[in-house]
């Protein structure tokens, strides 16, 4: 960040008072800007016993296969961005389920939230997003060809316990290899 948002003046990356963080504030008004993490919402999209991923047609980790998520939009909900996402990946209607999943991925300052879904009537398409999308079962998931830990992690949980009644917390504090 080179100005402030509020005024257009330069800002410094400094302590304020009171603080413990470096924050950029401006120089001139002397508001500070936070940084917050990003979230991303997504969930595990099922039809009987599959599980619907989508390849990825953009970067990070064009060609990897998926759940659909994305940024969480302002003025939506959490359930709404799981919604729209996994429409706009794989042009699938879904009923959202419970939290299943939340994971920090503090390399790159996000927040993952995976909910559980149900495909409405078993339809998907390839969404603006994706080359390809399709319906796995636990013995056809890709694994080397999985784009995110947090992926991975949620797909591990929901094979190892579907069923259990706990959000499956982690963190992911590096980058992926490859």
């Amino acid at each position: 960040m080179n100005f402030c948002s509020e005024c257009g003046r330069p800002v410094e990356l400094k302590i304020p008072d009171g603080d413990h963080l470096p924050r950029y504030v401006c120089t001139a008004c002397q508001r500070i800007h936070y940084q917050n993490p990003r979230v991303v919402v997504g969930c595990v999209p099922r039809w009987k016993d599959r599980i619907l991923l989508c390849r990825r047609a953009i970067e990070p980790r064009s060609g990897y296969w998926t759940l659909p998520a994305g940024f969480m939009e302002n003025g939506e909900s959490i359930a709404e961005t799981a919604t729209r996402e996994t429409y706009e990946e794989a042009v699938a209607d879904v009923e959202i389920g419970r939290l299943f999943a939340a994971i920090s991925v503090i390399h790159v300052n996000q927040v993952h939230l995976m909910f559980l879904a149900t495909l409405r009537d078993g339809q998907y398409g390839v969404g603006a997003e994706s080359t390809e999308t399709r319906l796995f079962a636990e013995s056809e998931i890709p694994w080397s060809e999985i784009a995110f830990p947090s992926v991975e992690f949620t797909l591990r949980r929901y094979f190892d316990d579907s069923m259990a009644a706990s959000v499956h917390v982690t963190e992911i504090v590096r980058r992926p290899s490859g």
